[in-house]
Protein backbone atom coordinates (compact mmCIF):
# COMPACT_ATOMS: atom_id res chain seq x y z
CA UNK A 1 0.00 0.00 0.00
CA UNK A 2 1.35 3.42 -0.99
CA UNK A 3 0.23 6.44 1.05
CA UNK A 4 -0.31 9.69 -0.86
CA UNK A 5 -0.96 13.32 0.00
CA UNK A 6 -2.65 15.52 -2.61
CA UNK A 7 -2.13 19.28 -2.60
CA UNK A 8 -4.81 20.88 -4.74
CA UNK A 9 -7.24 17.98 -4.37
CA UNK A 10 -10.34 19.81 -5.65
CA UNK A 11 -8.73 21.03 -8.86
CA UNK A 12 -8.42 19.25 -12.21
CA UNK A 13 -5.26 17.26 -11.43
CA UNK A 14 -6.33 16.57 -7.85
CA UNK A 15 -9.70 15.13 -8.81
CA UNK A 16 -8.15 13.00 -11.56
CA UNK A 17 -5.58 11.73 -9.05
CA UNK A 18 -8.47 10.57 -6.91
CA UNK A 19 -9.92 8.85 -9.98
CA UNK A 20 -6.68 6.85 -10.15
CA UNK A 21 -7.02 6.01 -6.45
CA UNK A 22 -10.53 4.69 -7.12
CA UNK A 23 -9.06 2.35 -9.75
CA UNK A 24 -6.49 0.97 -7.28
CA UNK A 25 -8.09 1.01 -3.84
CA UNK A 26 -5.94 -1.88 -2.62
CA UNK A 27 -2.68 -0.15 -3.57
CA UNK A 28 -3.22 3.57 -2.90
CA UNK A 29 -4.33 5.22 0.33
CA UNK A 30 -5.02 8.97 0.72
CA UNK A 31 -3.60 10.31 3.99
CA UNK A 32 -3.83 14.06 3.39
CA UNK A 33 -5.74 16.48 1.18
CA UNK A 34 -5.29 20.23 0.74
CA UNK A 35 -7.64 22.49 -1.20
CA UNK A 36 -8.30 26.16 -1.84
CA UNK A 37 -11.84 27.36 -1.18
CA UNK A 38 -14.02 24.51 -2.44
CA UNK A 39 -15.27 23.32 0.94
CA UNK A 40 -18.15 21.24 -0.38
CA UNK A 41 -16.04 19.22 -2.80
CA UNK A 42 -13.38 18.69 -0.14
CA UNK A 43 -16.07 17.47 2.24
CA UNK A 44 -17.16 14.87 -0.32
CA UNK A 45 -13.55 13.76 -0.74
CA UNK A 46 -13.07 13.44 3.02
CA UNK A 47 -16.16 11.27 3.39
CA UNK A 48 -15.07 9.00 0.53
CA UNK A 49 -11.31 8.68 1.14
CA UNK A 50 -11.04 9.23 4.92
CA UNK A 51 -7.70 11.09 5.05
CA UNK A 52 -6.06 11.79 8.40
CA UNK A 53 -5.36 15.50 7.70
CA UNK A 54 -7.01 18.04 5.40
CA UNK A 55 -6.52 21.75 4.85
CA UNK A 56 -8.40 24.64 3.26
CA UNK A 57 -6.83 27.97 2.35
CA UNK A 58 -9.85 29.81 3.73
CA UNK A 59 -9.92 29.79 7.54
CA UNK A 60 -13.65 30.56 7.75
CA UNK A 61 -14.50 27.73 5.35
CA UNK A 62 -12.29 25.38 7.38
CA UNK A 63 -14.16 26.38 10.54
CA UNK A 64 -17.50 25.57 8.91
CA UNK A 65 -16.13 22.24 7.69
CA UNK A 66 -15.07 21.33 11.23
CA UNK A 67 -18.63 21.84 12.42
CA UNK A 68 -20.07 19.79 9.56
CA UNK A 69 -17.68 16.90 10.25
CA UNK A 70 -17.72 17.03 14.03
CA UNK A 71 -17.18 13.58 15.47
CA UNK A 72 -15.10 12.29 12.54
CA UNK A 73 -11.39 11.54 13.11
CA UNK A 74 -10.08 13.87 10.36
CA UNK A 75 -7.90 16.79 11.46
CA UNK A 76 -9.02 19.97 9.66
CA UNK A 77 -6.46 22.77 9.28
CA UNK A 78 -6.30 26.00 7.30
CA UNK A 79 -4.02 28.51 5.59
CA UNK A 80 -0.32 28.19 4.94
CA UNK A 81 0.28 26.13 8.10
CA UNK A 82 -2.37 23.63 7.05
CA UNK A 83 -0.92 23.31 3.56
CA UNK A 84 2.55 22.71 5.00
CA UNK A 85 1.18 20.11 7.42
CA UNK A 86 -0.49 18.21 4.58
CA UNK A 87 2.72 18.39 2.52
CA UNK A 88 4.90 17.07 5.33
CA UNK A 89 2.60 14.48 6.89
CA UNK A 90 4.69 11.59 8.21
CA UNK A 91 2.57 8.81 6.74
CA UNK A 92 2.86 9.93 3.11
CA UNK A 93 5.22 8.14 0.72
CA UNK A 94 4.55 10.52 -2.17
CA UNK A 95 3.07 14.02 -2.41
CA UNK A 96 1.11 15.14 -5.46
CA UNK A 97 1.73 18.89 -5.79
CA UNK A 98 -1.18 20.15 -7.88
CA UNK A 99 -1.76 23.59 -6.36
CA UNK A 100 -1.77 26.43 -8.90
CA UNK A 101 0.89 29.13 -8.84
CA UNK A 102 4.01 29.97 -6.89
CA UNK A 103 2.32 29.00 -3.64
CA UNK A 104 3.42 25.48 -4.59
CA UNK A 105 7.10 26.19 -3.87
CA UNK A 106 7.08 26.13 -0.06
CA UNK A 107 4.99 22.94 0.41
CA UNK A 108 7.11 21.17 -2.21
CA UNK A 109 10.23 22.10 -0.26
CA UNK A 110 8.58 20.91 2.97
CA UNK A 111 7.73 17.56 1.42
CA UNK A 112 11.29 17.16 0.12
CA UNK A 113 12.70 17.96 3.57
CA UNK A 114 10.49 15.23 4.99
CA UNK A 115 11.89 12.74 2.45
CA UNK A 116 8.73 12.43 0.32
CA UNK A 117 8.86 11.70 -3.38
CA UNK A 118 7.16 14.43 -5.42
CA UNK A 119 4.60 13.85 -8.16
CA UNK A 120 4.99 17.30 -9.65
CA UNK A 121 2.04 18.98 -11.35
CA UNK A 122 2.95 22.53 -10.35
CA UNK A 123 5.02 24.14 -13.12
CA UNK A 124 5.84 27.25 -11.17
CA UNK A 125 7.95 25.37 -8.61
CA UNK A 126 10.68 24.53 -11.12
CA UNK A 127 10.14 27.55 -13.37
CA UNK A 128 10.93 29.98 -10.57
CA UNK A 129 12.99 27.88 -8.16
CA UNK A 130 14.42 24.98 -10.15
CA UNK A 131 17.95 26.01 -9.17
CA UNK A 132 16.93 25.44 -5.54
CA UNK A 133 14.55 22.47 -5.86
CA UNK A 134 16.66 20.09 -7.97
CA UNK A 135 19.77 20.25 -5.73
CA UNK A 136 17.51 19.94 -2.67
CA UNK A 137 15.86 16.79 -4.05
CA UNK A 138 19.31 15.30 -4.68
CA UNK A 139 20.41 16.23 -1.15
CA UNK A 140 17.42 14.48 0.47
CA UNK A 141 17.42 11.56 -1.96
CA UNK A 142 13.87 12.02 -3.24
CA UNK A 143 12.49 11.57 -6.75
CA UNK A 144 10.82 14.35 -8.73
CA UNK A 145 8.26 12.53 -10.90
CA UNK A 146 6.61 14.68 -13.59
CA UNK A 147 2.83 14.67 -13.91
CA UNK A 148 2.45 17.05 -16.86
CA UNK A 149 1.65 14.93 -19.91
CA UNK A 150 4.57 16.37 -21.90
CA UNK A 151 7.17 15.88 -19.19
CA UNK A 152 5.84 12.45 -18.33
CA UNK A 153 6.16 11.52 -22.00
CA UNK A 154 9.81 12.61 -22.04
CA UNK A 155 10.41 10.83 -18.73
CA UNK A 156 8.98 7.62 -20.17
CA UNK A 157 11.05 7.93 -23.36
CA UNK A 158 14.21 8.45 -21.31
CA UNK A 159 13.59 5.40 -19.15
CA UNK A 160 16.42 2.94 -19.68
CA UNK A 161 18.45 5.37 -21.81
CA UNK A 162 21.59 7.31 -20.92
CA UNK A 163 21.39 11.07 -20.40
CA UNK A 164 24.54 11.61 -22.45
CA UNK A 165 22.86 9.99 -25.47
CA UNK A 166 20.11 12.65 -25.64
CA UNK A 167 20.40 15.08 -28.55
CA UNK A 168 17.23 17.11 -27.97
CA UNK A 169 13.83 17.12 -26.32
CA UNK A 170 10.78 17.68 -28.53
CA UNK A 171 7.86 19.11 -26.55
CA UNK A 172 4.55 18.91 -28.38
CA UNK A 173 1.77 21.49 -28.26
CA UNK A 174 -1.79 21.26 -29.53
CA UNK A 175 -1.64 24.89 -30.67
CA UNK A 176 -4.69 25.66 -28.55
CA UNK A 177 -8.01 27.09 -29.76
CA UNK A 178 -6.37 29.90 -31.75
CA UNK A 179 -3.91 27.92 -33.83
CA UNK A 180 -3.63 29.52 -37.27
CA UNK A 181 -5.04 32.86 -36.09
CA UNK A 182 -3.35 36.19 -36.78
CA UNK A 183 -2.30 38.79 -34.22
CA UNK A 184 -5.29 40.87 -35.34
CA UNK A 185 -7.62 37.92 -34.73
CA UNK A 186 -6.37 37.63 -31.14
CA UNK A 187 -7.44 41.22 -30.43
CA UNK A 188 -11.07 40.05 -30.70
CA UNK A 189 -10.79 37.00 -28.40
CA UNK A 190 -13.27 36.77 -25.53
CA UNK A 191 -12.97 34.88 -22.26
CA UNK A 192 -15.43 32.28 -23.52
CA UNK A 193 -13.34 31.76 -26.66
CA UNK A 194 -10.13 31.28 -24.67
CA UNK A 195 -11.67 28.69 -22.33
CA UNK A 196 -12.52 26.28 -25.18
CA UNK A 197 -9.53 23.96 -25.49
CA UNK A 198 -9.82 21.62 -28.50
CA UNK A 199 -8.44 18.47 -26.82
CA UNK A 200 -7.82 18.66 -23.08
CA UNK A 201 -10.11 19.22 -20.08
CA UNK A 202 -8.14 21.42 -17.66
CA UNK A 203 -8.58 24.13 -15.07
CA UNK A 204 -9.28 27.69 -16.19
CA UNK A 205 -5.82 29.11 -15.60
CA UNK A 206 -3.94 26.40 -17.50
CA UNK A 207 -6.54 26.51 -20.30
CA UNK A 208 -5.83 30.23 -20.79
CA UNK A 209 -2.08 29.53 -20.63
CA UNK A 210 -2.50 26.90 -23.33
CA UNK A 211 -4.36 29.31 -25.57
CA UNK A 212 -1.57 31.92 -25.33
CA UNK A 213 1.12 29.19 -25.57
CA UNK A 214 2.59 30.62 -22.35
CA UNK A 215 2.00 27.15 -20.95
CA UNK A 216 4.36 25.67 -23.50
CA UNK A 217 7.02 28.21 -22.55
CA UNK A 218 6.65 27.26 -18.90
CA UNK A 219 7.01 23.61 -19.89
CA UNK A 220 10.27 24.35 -21.69
CA UNK A 221 11.64 26.03 -18.56
CA UNK A 222 10.46 23.13 -16.41
CA UNK A 223 11.99 20.56 -18.80
CA UNK A 224 15.33 22.39 -18.58
CA UNK A 225 15.45 21.68 -14.84
CA UNK A 226 13.79 18.26 -14.81
CA UNK A 227 16.06 16.72 -17.42
CA UNK A 228 19.19 18.90 -17.25
CA UNK A 229 19.02 19.85 -20.93
CA UNK A 230 20.11 23.26 -22.29
CA UNK A 231 17.45 25.51 -23.83
CA UNK A 232 19.09 25.27 -27.24
CA UNK A 233 18.32 21.53 -27.21
CA UNK A 234 14.63 21.86 -26.33
CA UNK A 235 12.25 22.33 -29.26
CA UNK A 236 8.51 23.01 -29.31
CA UNK A 237 6.53 21.23 -32.04
CA UNK A 238 2.82 21.83 -32.70
CA UNK A 239 0.95 18.52 -32.96
CA UNK A 240 -2.75 19.47 -33.18
CA UNK A 241 -4.26 16.02 -32.54
CA UNK A 242 -2.57 15.73 -29.10
CA UNK A 243 -1.71 12.10 -29.85
CA UNK A 244 2.06 12.41 -29.44
CA UNK A 245 2.62 13.86 -25.99
CA UNK A 246 6.34 14.55 -26.49
CA UNK A 247 9.48 12.99 -27.95
CA UNK A 248 13.20 12.53 -27.37
CA UNK A 249 15.75 12.59 -30.17
CA UNK A 250 19.01 10.77 -29.50
CA UNK A 251 22.51 11.40 -30.83
CA UNK A 252 22.16 8.65 -33.44
CA UNK A 253 19.06 10.33 -34.91
CA UNK A 254 16.56 7.88 -33.40
CA UNK A 255 13.41 9.50 -32.00
CA UNK A 256 11.27 7.91 -29.27
CA UNK A 257 7.73 9.22 -28.83
CA UNK A 258 5.04 8.52 -26.24
CA UNK A 259 1.56 8.33 -27.77
CA UNK A 260 -1.90 7.99 -26.32
CA UNK A 261 -5.33 9.55 -26.06
CA UNK A 262 -5.52 12.84 -24.15
CA UNK A 263 -6.02 11.56 -20.59
CA UNK A 264 -4.20 13.14 -17.64
CA UNK A 265 -4.81 10.05 -15.52
CA UNK A 266 -2.11 8.23 -17.51
CA UNK A 267 0.83 10.44 -16.41
CA UNK A 268 -0.64 10.70 -12.91
CA UNK A 269 -0.78 6.92 -12.55
CA UNK A 270 2.71 6.52 -14.03
CA UNK A 271 4.13 8.93 -11.42
CA UNK A 272 2.33 7.21 -8.54
CA UNK A 273 3.49 3.70 -9.46
CA UNK A 274 6.85 4.45 -11.12
CA UNK A 275 8.74 2.44 -12.32
CA UNK A 276 5.85 0.00 -12.66
CA UNK A 277 2.69 0.35 -14.75
CA UNK A 278 -0.88 -0.48 -13.79
CA UNK A 279 -4.07 -1.09 -15.77
CA UNK A 280 -6.24 1.97 -16.34
CA UNK A 281 -9.73 2.28 -17.79
CA UNK A 282 -10.32 4.68 -20.66
CA UNK A 283 -10.04 5.09 -24.41
CA UNK A 284 -7.21 3.57 -26.40
CA UNK A 285 -5.66 4.75 -29.65
CA UNK A 286 -7.20 2.97 -32.63
CA UNK A 287 -4.56 2.82 -35.35
CA UNK A 288 -7.12 1.43 -37.80
CA UNK A 289 -8.99 4.73 -37.74
CA UNK A 290 -6.06 7.10 -37.19
CA UNK A 291 -5.52 8.71 -40.59
CA UNK A 292 -2.53 10.89 -39.83
CA UNK A 293 -0.52 12.96 -37.37
CA UNK A 294 0.18 16.57 -38.24
CA UNK A 295 3.19 18.68 -37.27
CA UNK A 296 3.72 22.45 -37.46
CA UNK A 297 6.24 25.00 -36.33
CA UNK A 298 4.87 27.29 -33.58
CA UNK A 299 4.19 30.87 -34.68
CA UNK A 300 6.10 32.87 -32.07
CA UNK A 301 5.30 36.07 -33.93
CA UNK A 302 1.61 35.68 -33.16
CA UNK A 303 2.02 33.79 -29.90
CA UNK A 304 4.57 36.10 -28.32
CA UNK A 305 4.06 34.51 -24.92
CA UNK A 306 6.12 31.52 -26.05
CA UNK A 307 8.91 33.76 -27.38
CA UNK A 308 8.99 35.74 -24.11
CA UNK A 309 9.12 32.51 -22.10
CA UNK A 310 12.14 31.29 -24.06
CA UNK A 311 13.80 34.67 -23.53
CA UNK A 312 13.09 34.53 -19.79
CA UNK A 313 14.41 30.98 -19.49
CA UNK A 314 17.64 31.71 -21.34
CA UNK A 315 18.16 34.92 -19.32
CA UNK A 316 17.73 32.93 -16.12
CA UNK A 317 18.10 34.35 -12.63
CA UNK A 318 14.94 36.10 -11.49
CA UNK A 319 13.55 36.61 -15.02
CA UNK A 320 11.52 33.34 -15.09
CA UNK A 321 9.88 34.48 -11.84
CA UNK A 322 8.97 37.80 -13.47
CA UNK A 323 7.52 35.99 -16.47
CA UNK A 324 5.53 33.56 -14.35
CA UNK A 325 4.24 36.07 -11.80
CA UNK A 326 3.22 38.56 -14.49
CA UNK A 327 1.35 35.83 -16.33
CA UNK A 328 -0.38 34.64 -13.14
CA UNK A 329 -1.65 38.11 -12.30
CA UNK A 330 -2.56 38.97 -15.90
CA UNK A 331 -4.53 35.72 -16.37
CA UNK A 332 -6.35 36.35 -13.08
CA UNK A 333 -7.35 39.80 -14.35
CA UNK A 334 -8.48 38.37 -17.69
CA UNK A 335 -10.57 35.67 -15.98
CA UNK A 336 -12.32 38.51 -14.12
CA UNK A 337 -12.74 40.27 -17.51
CA UNK A 338 -10.80 43.32 -16.31
CA UNK A 339 -8.31 43.25 -19.21
CA UNK A 340 -8.32 42.14 -22.84
CA UNK A 341 -6.90 38.81 -23.96
CA UNK A 342 -3.92 40.39 -25.71
CA UNK A 343 -3.12 42.43 -22.59
CA UNK A 344 -1.84 39.22 -20.96
CA UNK A 345 1.29 39.06 -23.09
CA UNK A 346 1.69 42.85 -23.13
CA UNK A 347 1.79 42.85 -19.33
CA UNK A 348 4.38 40.06 -19.26
CA UNK A 349 6.62 41.92 -21.71
CA UNK A 350 6.36 45.19 -19.82
CA UNK A 351 7.30 43.58 -16.52
CA UNK A 352 10.29 41.84 -18.09
CA UNK A 353 11.47 45.13 -19.62
CA UNK A 354 11.21 46.95 -16.28
CA UNK A 355 12.91 44.30 -14.15
CA UNK A 356 16.44 44.51 -12.80
CA UNK A 357 17.82 40.99 -12.99
CA UNK A 358 18.91 39.07 -9.88
CA UNK A 359 21.41 36.50 -11.22
CA UNK A 360 21.04 33.76 -8.56
CA UNK A 361 17.96 34.51 -6.43
CA UNK A 362 17.42 32.89 -3.05
CA UNK A 363 13.90 31.95 -1.97
CA UNK A 364 13.19 35.29 -0.27
CA UNK A 365 14.33 37.11 -3.42
CA UNK A 366 12.05 34.96 -5.58
CA UNK A 367 9.08 35.83 -3.37
CA UNK A 368 10.10 39.50 -3.30
CA UNK A 369 10.31 39.50 -7.11
CA UNK A 370 6.77 38.14 -7.23
CA UNK A 371 5.59 41.01 -5.00
CA UNK A 372 7.46 43.51 -7.20
CA UNK A 373 5.68 42.18 -10.28
CA UNK A 374 2.26 42.46 -8.65
CA UNK A 375 3.01 46.03 -7.53
CA UNK A 376 4.27 46.94 -11.01
CA UNK A 377 1.08 45.63 -12.63
CA UNK A 378 -1.07 47.57 -10.17
CA UNK A 379 0.56 50.79 -11.38
CA UNK A 380 0.06 50.03 -15.07
CA UNK A 381 -2.57 51.89 -17.08
CA UNK A 382 -4.50 48.88 -18.31
CA UNK A 383 -8.06 47.65 -18.28
CA UNK A 384 -11.20 47.68 -20.41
Amino acid sequence: MKNIAILGSTGSIGTQTLDVVREHPDELCVVALAAGKNKDRLREQILEFRPRVVSLDDEEAASRLKKELAGTPVEILSGKDGLMAAAGIDEADIVVTAVVGMMGILPTMEAIRKGKDIALANKETLVTAGHLIIPMAEQYGVKILPVDSEHSAIFQCLHGNRHEDVDRLLITASGGPFRGKTAEDLEQVTLQDALKHPNWAMGQKITIDSSTMVNKGLEVMEAHWLFGVDYDRIQVVVQPQSIIHSMVQFVDGAVLAQLGTPDMRVPIEYALFYPERRSLSGDRLDFNTLTGIQFEKPDTGVFRGLALALEAGKTGGSMPTVFNAANERAVALFLKEKIRYTDIVRIIGTCMDKHTLIPDPRLHEILETERWVYHTIEKMDIGL
